[in-house]
C-alpha cells in the first residue's frame, strides 16, 4: 500500500487558514452588529446574524479539523477525517437557521415599516466587511482545495457566502439612500436569505454523500484512464476498483493480475508503480490498496470461492 500523508507545513497551513477564519469572523460581526446599531438596516443585521452563525461553525470545524488529522487507531482505522462531511454539514444547517432568521426580521420589517438611519456610514462599514472577507473566503476555498481539506473549503465558501450577503445589503442601502424607498432594505434581505439557502442546501448535500461515499464519476474515469493506459503498458490487468474520499484524503483499492510465472518480488514492484502513480493523479492525501493475483484460472477460483461462500450460507 502506498500513501501519501500531509506534511507539518501544510498542517501547519490547514491549522492557520481555521484561526484566520475564526478571528476575522469575530471581527466582521462587531463591525456589522456596530453598522446595524448605526442604521437599524434589517439586511445589515441579517448580515451581522450570518456572521453570529459564522464565528459558531468555524468553531465546530476547528474542532473537527484538529480531529480529521488524528492518526488511524484501532477503533478508527480509516483515520477520523470523515468528520469532515459532518462538520460540511452542520455547517449547512445554520446557515439555513440564519436565513429563516433573516427572513424572518425581513418580513417583520415590512409589516411595521421599515425605519432606517446614517445609511452612508453602515454602507461604508459594510462594504469594508467585503473586501476583507472576499480575501478571506478566496484564500480558505484555494488551500482547501489544494489540500483536499474539505473543512476549510466548505469554510471558505461560508466565507464567500457572506460577501455576498454583505453585498446584497449594500445595494439595498445604496437603493434606500439614492431612492428614499427604505422597503428597498427588506426587499434585499430576504433575496439574500434565499440565496443563502442555496449554499446551505450544497453544504448539506455534500456532506450527506461524503458520509454515504457516494462515488464521483470524474474521479472514477481518471483512475481507470491511468489503469487502462499502465496496465497495458506492463501486460497486467485490474478489476474491483474502488475510491472513496475521506474527507481530506483519497482511499483506493484495487486488484492487479499478474501472468504466471511473476515473482512476487517483481510483482510488488509493479504495483509499487502504479500505487504511485495512481497516488499522482489525484489531489492532496491519498492511499492506494492493491492486491494481487493470477490471471491464470482467475474467474475459476473466484467462482469457487463464491460457490463455497453461498454454501455456507445456506446452511
Amino acid at each position: 500500500m502506498s500513501e501519501h500523508i500531509f506534511t507539518d507545513k501544510e498542517v501547519a497551513q490547514l491549522k492557520m487558514g481555521m484561526n484566520l477564519s475564526f478571528g476575522i469572523g469575530l471581527g466582521m460581526l462587531f463591525m456589522k452588529m456596530g453598522a446595524y446599531s448605526l442604521t437599524g438596516s434589517s439586511a445589515i443585521l441579517s448580515d451581522a446574524a450570518e456572521s453570529v452563525v459564522h464565528v459558531l461553525a468555524v468553531g465546530f470545524a476547528a474542532w473537527s479539523l484538529r480531529l480529521s488529522l488524528l492518526p488511524a487507531d484501532r477503533e478508527h482505522p480509516y483515520g477520523h477525517a470523515k468528520v469532515s462531511y459532518f462538520s460540511a454539514g452542520v455547517e449547512g444547517a445554520m446557515i439555513a437557521i440564519a436565513a429563516i432568521f433573516i427572513i424572518y426580521k425581513a418580513i417583520w420589517a415590512i409589516i411595521e415599516g421599515p425605519e432606517l438611519e446614517r445609511l452612508g456610514l453602515g454602507t461604508g462599514i459594510t462594504f469594508l466587511t467585503v473586501i476583507i472577507n472576499g480575501f478571506l473566503g478566496y484564500y480558505l476555498v484555494k488551500m482547501g482545495r489544494r489540500t483536499g481539506a474539505i473543512i476549510l473549503e466548505a469554510n471558505g465558501k461560508h466565507v464567500l457566502t457572506d460577501v455576498w450577503t454583505s453585498s446584497g445589503a449594500i445595494v439595498g442601502l445604496s437603493l434606500a439612500l439614492f431612492t428614499g424607498w427604505l422597503y428597498w432594505d427588506p426587499i434585499f434581505a430576504i433575496i439574500l436569505a434565499l440565496n443563502i439557502l442555496g449554499t446551505s442546501y450544497r453544504l448539506i448535500r455534500k456532506g450527506v454523500h461524503g458520509l454515504m461515499d457516494q462515488v464521483d464519476p470524474k474521479v472514477v474515469v481518471r483512475l481507470n484512464s491511468v489503469l487502462d493506459r499502465e496496465c497495458s503498458a506492463r501486460r497486467i490487468q485490474y478489476h474491483e476498483l474502488r475510491c472513496r474520499n475521506l474527507g481530506n484524503s483519497w482511499w483506493v483499492d484495487l486488484h492487479l493480475l499478474f501472468p504466471r510465472g511473476t515473482t512476487i518480488e517483481r510483482a510488488h514492484e509493479i504495483a509499487s508503480q502504479v500505487e504511485e502513480l495512481l497516488m499522482a493523479s489525484l489531489p492532496g492525501r491519498v492511499s492506494v490498496n492493491t492486491h494481487m493475483e493470477p490471471i491464470e484460472g482467475h474467474d475459476l477460483t473466484h467462482r469457487e470461492v463464491s460457490s463455497d461462500f453461498n454454501s455456507d450460507i445456506e446452511l
